[in-house]
């Protein structure tokens, strides 16, 4: 359908075509149609809003006269305006011709020059020839162009309040002189003078007025003026209150950001704080919510929530109908819920006892909160005031008996799990410090150095190899590690050998006694087994759940 914008008059087996086509669009079985730029057309759209109209229509199915068009703002832009005065560079020598006759600028004509008109001119003169004008040509849009205000200087109404200032220094210096020339001292005289200055100053210039009149008048008119936000009318008698005061900012213009508080015109309420960086008590306005939470509103909100709750259970409480009610029963209310309290709390404290517990220490002493001025350097040295004194336990700390220098429980011993001194290694509580000879005499009773010396055979010509492999043995037999973990050292010739032998135990076949015989050798501890024979064991050993494990290379066997 959108497509048939682009056709004129069509034959009837054109238009039963089309209408095939855009069924098939509709349908999903053929592709929708493209605009100008390539985006596809909504084929569900209706013929009056895809169709253009003849003096838009482009010849293609087009969306384009639906949309808005880009116009180009920067033409209402209030700063775009134009230079006044300004001059283009210096003044011509002499008369040029087809130059303003008057002054000499050859960018107007006389009937158009804002210069004085000379007696002779600078035609004729050939002197005091102006420079040209910078012709400007300001592109204004239709905003730019009727508004009334574009181009005004601001600091142009100054000179309207230096108007003002001057007149009335101008009349108060003539006052000021006009009383001391007076010789009387008579005080009467005096204001008789002053008075009359006044009165003749008024008269002189009756659209400039005092500020001593303002002020009188000010004195004179304040006790009958009317409050801010009211508006008395004497002959009806009725006081109209405004909405809000006029001299306020409303509260969509403290922040003009647009992803700042949003604003709900309808409702004129808007909720969040429009500066967020202020504090509630010292912002203009901290929106609605901080208005809705502060004062006596949330009393008035559990009072609503109070009637709302009774009148569901069935009680007569309407809180507009009769909000006197309302509050008399909320507050009894809440006198049953305070006795209903206390009567529980009294009667768990009669039963199970605690209420000594209950009485605890101000949160002031228990935060550790106090007015001590402490004052430390950047090393965390004490510069000024006192020191916080440190928590000290109900147990005696850092006491050493019996020539020790380390406290009890200061050394675990692994071997053992027990604990003891770490000046000496003893395990014993409240034994005698021996020193580094106590240390070395526990490694020495130890059950490893123990077993290490018992073990050792009577030909000292034992080789260093040997010697190894038992004290390893026996550091396996009385550690937590077990065989095959860690960082295991394998001998190759070993290897070889366990491979080979664990081979042929596979060849014969053994049943599964000798395995759980070996098993439960493995397990009581007495590691028969060496790190070769088990690293064997795993090269061999068949992986069931192994998806390779039957595979078979024709090509090698």
């Amino acid at each position: 359908m959108a497509s048939s914008s682009a056709v004129g008059k069509l034959s009837r087996e054109e238009f039963r075509r089309q209408k095939d086509l855009d069924a098939a669009r509709k349908a999903g079985t053929a592709p929708a149609a493209l605009d100008e730029e390539g985006r596809p057309i909504n084929p569900h759209i209706p013929q009056y809003i895809s169709q253009a109209p003849w003096y838009l229509d482009t010849g293609a199915p087009s969306l384009q006269h639906q949309r808005r068009p880009d116009y180009d703002n920067s033409a209402n832009k209030l700063d775009n305006w134009y230079d006044r005065g300004a001059r283009a560079g210096p003044a011509a020598k002499k008369y040029r011709k087809g130059a303003c006759e008057n002054c000499g600028a050859i960018t107007h004509k006389k009937q158009d020059c804002l210069e004085r008109p000379r007696k002779k001119g600078a035609k004729y003169t050939n002197k005091d020839i102006q420079a040209d004008d910078v012709i400007q040509d300001v592109a204004t849009g239709y905003d730019a162009k009727r508004d009334r205000w574009n181009g005004y200087d601001p600091a142009e109404h100054k000179k309207v309040y230096e108007e003002y200032g001057a007149v009335e220094a101008a009349r108060q210096k003539l006052r000021e002189e006009e009383i001391d020339n007076q010789t009387t001292t008579d005080l009467a005289a005096v204001r008789k003078v002053a008075k009359a200055g006044k009165s003749d100053a008024t008269k002189d210039d009756a659209d400039f007025g005092s500020s001593e009149d303002e002020d009188a008048d000010e004195d004179k008119y304040a006790d009958a003026a009317d409050a801010v936000g009211q508006k008395l009318d004497a002959k009806t008698r009725i006081t109209v209150r405004n909405l809000r005061i006029r001299e306020d900012t409303a509260k969509y213009l403290i922040n003009l950001d647009p992803e700042s508080a949003y604003y709900d015109p309808k409702t004129r309420s808007m909720r969040d704080a429009p500066i967020k960086n202020v504090a509630p008590e010292d912002a203009k306005f901290a929106g609605d919510n901080f208005l809705r939470y502060s004062g006596e509103a949330p009393e008035v909100q559990s009072l609503q929530l109070f009637a709302w709750q009774a009148a569901a259970r069935g009680n007569d409480v309407h809180l507009n109908a009769n909000p006197t009610q309302g509050e008399l029963l909320h507050y009894e209310f809440k006198q049953k819920k305070e006795e209903l309290k206390d009567t529980t709390k009294s009667s768990i404290l009669a039963k199970y006892g605690g209420a000594e517990y209950l009485d605890s220490a101000p949160s002031e002493l228990r935060q550790g909160q106090s007015e001590n001025y402490v004052e430390y350097s950047r090393t965390g040295q004490l510069i000024k005031g006192r020191e916080k004194a440190k928590a000290r336990s109900k147990y005696p700390e850092d006491v050493y008996v019996n020539n020790h220098t380390a406290v009890w429980g200061s050394w675990y011993d692994k071997s053992t799990g027990s604990w003891g001194y770490a000046c000496c290694h003893s395990s014993v509580h409240l034994s005698y410090c021996a020193g580094q000879a106590g240390i070395e005499a526990t490694q020495a009773s130890s059950a490893q150095s123990l077993l290490a010396s018992a073990s050792e055979p009577s030909n000292q010509q034992a080789s260093s190899r040997d010697r190894s492999e038992r004290t390893e043995k026996i550091e396996q037999n009385y550690s937590k590690k077990r065989v095959g973990e860690g960082d295991v050292k394998l001998d190759q010739d070993r290897l070889a050998q366990a491979v080979l032998e664990e081979r042929k135990r596979k060849a014969r076949g053994d049943d599964d006694r000798s395995s759980k015989k070996q098993k439960s050798s493995l397990e009581s501890g007495s590691h028969d087994v060496t790190e070769e024979e088990l690293e064997a064991y795993r090269m061999t050993r068949r992986m069931q759940e192994d998806p390779m494990a039957n595979y078979v290379d024709k090509e090698d066997s």
